[in-house]
């Protein structure tokens, strides 16, 4: 920790300022709940000081106990020195208004789905209360089953992963979020090890990272588990099973809601003859695609 910023440094602006500062001058890389080094500071702060994360202002000229700069220019210090996503430095992670426990075993929750589940997948879904089974696949931390959960009031879910250390973090969550019951976790290779079930939805945010930019993936990613980033040469091992798969687990109308990245190129180049539909967000163009049964039967 830097002694002369607990020293002269005595109110939240002061902290803040210093941290982007830091932040810019060592051209960290973001994308894990925050897309620049203004906001990652503010949530850092703020996760410290135990305040509201969406009401700064009018803390901004309030002075700062030693014991609360030291805490928080430590947080600080780690995130420089070890590029640690700021999830795992808090144990925390918001996706759309909830709050979800992260660490290591698990990637940061960031998937867009999250914003076509506030809609409850609409017009995709016609009837959300009529929905009655959901599958997510590849579930990690469980926040896409859970929010599947919110939106689809009357579904079990199955929250799925091949790592047991995610499903422990999943499972976490599902208890947290007052899940239990709704949500039941699955350790499963995808479908190998899974009870069959004919599912109106389901999710899918899988390992998607082709092998060449996982060799040149920023510091931060690289604490995140590889299993599930790599999705091996061009980043489709899994969707091809998936694919070959699914349609024995969806219901006659039953959809596919799967996420791809920026893995675009790669994945018109492998499945030249399907033609999904593009579900774009405000925060994600060609990353989204829905597919029927009937298209996979295909």
């Amino acid at each position: 920790m830097n002694a002369t910023a607990l020293q002269e440094l005595h109110t939240v602006r002061d902290l803040l300022r210093y941290a982007v500062s830091r932040f810019n001058a060592a051209q960290l890389c973001f994308g894990h709940g925050s897309d620049n080094a203004w906001d990652e500071a503010v949530y850092l702060l703020l996760h410290v000081l135990h305040l509201p994360l969406d009401t700064l202002d009018p803390f901004l000229d309030a002075r700062v106990l030693t014991e609360e700069k030291k805490r928080y220019l430590d947080m600080v210090e780690r995130r420089l020195t070890e590029r640690i996503p700021a999830a795992y430095l808090t144990g925390e992670a918001w996706l759309q208004g909830q709050r979800f426990v992260v660490d290591s075993r698990v990637i940061v929750p960031r998937s867009p789905i999250s914003e076509l589940l506030v809609d409850a997948l609409h017009p995709w879904v016609a009837n959300p209360e009529a929905v009655d089974f959901v599958l997510d696949l590849c579930t990690g931390s469980g926040c896409l089953a859970i929010l599947a959960a919110m939106a689809f009031p009357n579904a079990q879910v199955d929250a799925v992963d091949l790592s047991e250390h995610a499903l422990e973090v999943a499972n976490i969550n599902i208890e947290q979020c007052g899940m239990d019951g709704r949500v039941t976790a699955h350790q499963s290779d995808l479908f190998d090890q899974l009870p069959h079930c004919e599912y109106q939805v389901i999710l899918c945010n899988p390992p998607y990272v082709n092998n060449s930019s996982m060799e040149s993936l920023p510091p931060e990613y690289r604490h995140e588990p590889t299993l599930a980033l790599a999705g091996g040469d061009d980043g489709m091992d899994i969707v091809r099973r998936l694919f070959k798969d699914a349609p024995r687990y969806m219901s006659e109308n039953g959809i596919l809601v799967l996420e791809i990245g920026h893995e675009y190129e790669n994945f018109v180049n492998a499945f030249p003859d399907l033609e999904p539909v593009w579900l774009n967000t405000a925060n994600a163009e060609d990353q989204i695609l829905l597919l029927t049964r009937e298209q996979l039967e295909s």
